[in-house]
């Protein structure tokens, strides 16, 4: 049964409430699948095969009775291992929460399973999502399916949900959880060739998941095509009361109205976006971009966004700034490590504990976060990064008086070599260059595949929407799938 493995959310959903096969040939499938392939690309931390056949089991037993089936019913999915999973190990990537058994459930992978989803395991990621390239966790690095024409050299599958983007991109999850504070899922689905969506700040509730900079953190799907991931987005969006920040809006039906006509849309081009140097296989993209845009019926606009410059140091201060906050709570007290030398009083079982639980990219972000709110600095640089942040949200609202949709490059480059930007902290953060300042708006944004580079790794394009308006980027990302027509998936080599 391994073509079921080929087949996405709509595919498989359809063909269980069909009769064409069941939901539990579909879980042993990708069991079977993730079992052969994981060994090679530790996408995932934890498998578990037993919680996606019980699911599988729970769905054709409501199919035979004649109940009505979800909308992912018998859909096999990754969950990003920074969701709370009630009975399953929880850890963020990071050995400070190894052997973390949260007794409840998030209210994302909640929905998911009321939708009929079954999970298939706890997929990797770069250290409480810290990272461009999955090589800070804890666990191992994730390895990308792809690989560069004529070369063996293990590639990046992005960060921080890159355990999410290899198994999706490797055809051994239908789909996955991710979560998206600066790029983090569309930066790996434009790595891997696949569709991802940020929606906008709130739409989905950060109740049970491990926060890392709470003003910017957003769940989203990571899938197949746009229509997996409207799919999808609508089992993970909805209101919710334990999350302050939740949005109290009704859920829209976005699979439904789906449309590859764009006649009537303008679509902004931001001139910031065209940096010197800019690789020439992504500058390609970018203009086959506009002009599948155009074949839509779309109206091309130059827009400027004067303040794009200074949206990747405003991030990187505002957020490592709420991440040294939100990780004081690992002090090896309630859960998680605890290392306790012998004699050692209450603080230095507190030094122990996160030197021994964190990884050195966390103790950069939670030093740099510690100094830049710290007395005689908080000024200088959190108030004027909040400022700055305000500049940009204003930019993008002035340019959406003239254009409906912005598109941009995903990532400035296609995915590079493990270890190649390791040493230069700051060359990685560049990775983020396109992505961050949708983030710090709190702007719906989405990854849709473009085709592939020279080296034949695959490109995304990004579209950045109103807010609230996840409709205008899905439609748009749609117009891009139908005419890029890109159906290129790795060579299988594990």
């Amino acid at each position: 049964m391994s073509e079921l493995t080929e087949l996405g959310i709509a595919a498989i959903r359809d063909g269980v409430a069909k009769g064409d096969f069941t939901a539990t040939e579909v879980a042993g499938a990708f069991n079977a699948a993730v079992a052969e392939a994981n060994p090679a690309l530790n996408a995932f931390i934890v498998t578990t095969p037993d919680h996606a056949l019980a699911a599988a089991a729970k769905v054709d037993a409501a199919r035979s009775s004649g109940q009505p089936l979800g909308k992912l019913a018998g859909v096999p999915i990754g969950m990003k291992d920074l969701f709370a999973t009630e009975g399953v190990q929880t850890t963020a990537a990071s050995h400070i929460l190894e052997g973390f058994i949260p007794p409840y459930e998030s209210a994302v992978s909640q929905k998911l399973w009321d939708a009929g989803a079954g999970m298939l395991g706890k997929l990797n990621l770069d250290q409480f999502a810290m990272g461009s390239s999955n090589e800070t966790s804890a666990f191992g690095n994730v390895i990308s399916p792809w690989r560069a024409t004529g070369d063996t050299a293990a590639r990046a599958p992005g960060g921080s949900s890159g355990g999410s983007s290899s198994a999706v991109a490797a055809r051994i999850a239908a789909a996955a959880t991710g979560t998206d504070t600066g790029g983090s899922i569309r930066q790996p689905a434009a790595f891997t060739g696949i569709s991802g969506i940020k929606p906008t700040y709130g739409r989905c509730s950060r109740w049970g998941i491990v926060a890392f900079a709470s003003s910017l953190d957003q769940a989203g799907p990571m899938a197949r095509d746009v229509t997996d991931c409207a799919i999808m987005l609508e089992a993970m969006a909805g209101f919710d009361p334990k999350d302050s920040t939740s949005l109290d809006l009704p859920v829209p039906e976005w699979s439904t109205q789906l449309s590859d006509d764009l006649k009537g849309l303008k679509v902004g081009i931001p001139r910031e976006y065209r940096l010197d140097g800019l690789n020439a296989d992504v500058a390609k993209s970018w203009d086959d971009g506009i002009a599948w845009l155009k074949d839509a019926g779309a109206q091309v606009v130059d827009i400027s966004l004067p303040h794009t410059r200074y949206a990747l140091p405003t991030y990187y201060i505002i957020a490592p700034a709420e991440a040294s906050s939100n990780l004081a709570r690992y002090d090896g007290v309630r859960y998680g490590l605890r290392e306790l030398p012998e004699g050692a009083g209450l603080q230095d079982m507190y030094a122990a504990t996160r030197a021994a639980g964190f990884g050195p990219e966390v103790k950069r972000r939670i030093l740099i976060g510690t100094y830049v709110l710290s007395a005689g600095f908080y000024d200088a640089y959190y108030t004027q990064a909040q400022k700055v942040r305000t500049l940009i949200a204003r930019d993008f609202e002035n340019a959406f008086k003239e254009v409906d949709v912005i598109l941009t490059p995903t990532a400035p480059t296609s995915a590079f070599a493990l270890g190649e930007k390791t040493s230069d902290p700051l060359e990685m953060y560049l990775n983020d260059v396109f992505s961050v300042p949708a983030s710090l708006a709190g702007l719906p944004a989405m990854s849709v595949p473009a085709g592939l580079d020279a080296a034949g790794l695959p490109l995304g394009l990004h579209l950045i929407g109103r807010p609230f308006d996840e409709q205008g980027v899905l439609n748009a990302g749609l117009a891009i799938e139908r005419r890029a027509g890109f159906a290129a998936k790795p060579a299988k080599w594990w």
